[in-house]
C-alpha cells in the first residue's frame, strides 16, 4: 500500500489526495505541516532531501516526490491519462503550465494570504506581480476552455486536477474568477467528476460520516 505524506491545505498535497480517490487507490495519509518546520527534520529529510510535499512512498525505501510527478505515475494505465503520445504531450503541455504560470502566483498568493498568519503584510512587496500573472495565466486558461471543456484531450484528465488544486481556491486570495466565464464552468465540471473530494476531506471524515 502507498504513503502519501501530505498537507491538508497545500495545493500540490491536494492533487494527489484527490487523484487517489478518484482511481480508487488505497495508500495511507500521513499529515506533515509544513509550517511548524515537520518537512525539515532529519526524518523527512532522509525520504525527500528538497523538503516538500507531497510525497508519495511507492515501495520500501522508495519515495517519489513533485506532485505532478505523482500525478503521472498514479494515472499510467487508467483513464486519467491517454495512451496516445500527442494527448499525453498536451497533457504534460498542461502541467508545464500549472507549474510555471499558475503555482508560483496563485499558489504563491493562496500560501502567504490564507495560510501564513501576516502573511500579506510580509509579502506585500510580491502582490502585483502575483496578481499581473495570476491573471495572465486565468486568462489562458479562459481562452482555451470556451472552446473545450477540459484542458487535454477535451476529457478529464491529470492536466485538469493539476491546474484545478490552486484555481479552486483563487477567490479565497483576492482574484476575481468573474472575469473567468468559461474557467468558472470548468472549476463546476471538475467539482462533479465522480468521486471527486474536497480539499478539506479525510479518509477518516468519510468514516466517521459512515458510522
Amino acid at each position: 500500500m502507498y504513503t502519501l505524506y501530505s498537507m491538508r491545505r497545500s495545493g500540490n498535497s491536494y492533487k494527489v489526495r484527490l487523484a487517489l480517490a478518484q482511481l480508487g487507490i488505497a495508500h495511507e495519509l500521513m499529515e506533515v505541516d509544513i509550517l511548524r518546520g515537520e518537512t525539515r527534520t532529519p526524518e523527512f529529510l532522509a525520504m525527500n532531501p528538497s523538503g516538500h510535499v507531497p510525497l508519495l512512498q511507492v515501495a520500501p525505501e522508495k519515495f517519489l516526490p513533485e506532485s505532478n510527478a505523482i500525478l503521472w505515475y498514479l494515472a499510467e494505465n487508467t483513464p486519467l491519462l491517454s495512451d496516445d503520445p500527442v494527448e499525453r504531450a498536451a497533457t504534460l503541455q498542461w502541467m508545464f503550465f500549472e507549474q510555471h504560470a499558475l503555482e508560483p502566483n496563485l499558489g504563491a498568493a493562496w500560501f502567504w494570504l490564507v495560510l501564513v498568519k501576516g502573511g500579506r503584510e510580509l509579502q506585500q512587496h510580491a502582490l502585483e506581480e502575483w496578481m499581473e500573472e495570476g491573471y495572465r495565466a486565468l486568462g489562458v486558461m479562459d481562452k482555451h476552455l470556451s472552446r473545450q471543456d477540459f484542458l487535454a484531450d477535451d476529457r478529464y484528465s491529470i492536466a485538469d486536477i493539476a491546474l484545478y488544486a490552486y484555481t479552486h481556491v483563487a477567490e479565497q486570495c483576492d482574484f476575481d474568477l468573474a472575469l473567468f466565464p468559461a474557467v468558472r464552468d470548468w472549476l463546476d465540471r471538475v467539482a462533479a467528476q465522480p468521486n471527486h473530494v474536497a480539499m478539506d476531506w479525510h479518509p477518516d471524515l468519510k468514516m466517521v460520516a459512515a458510522q
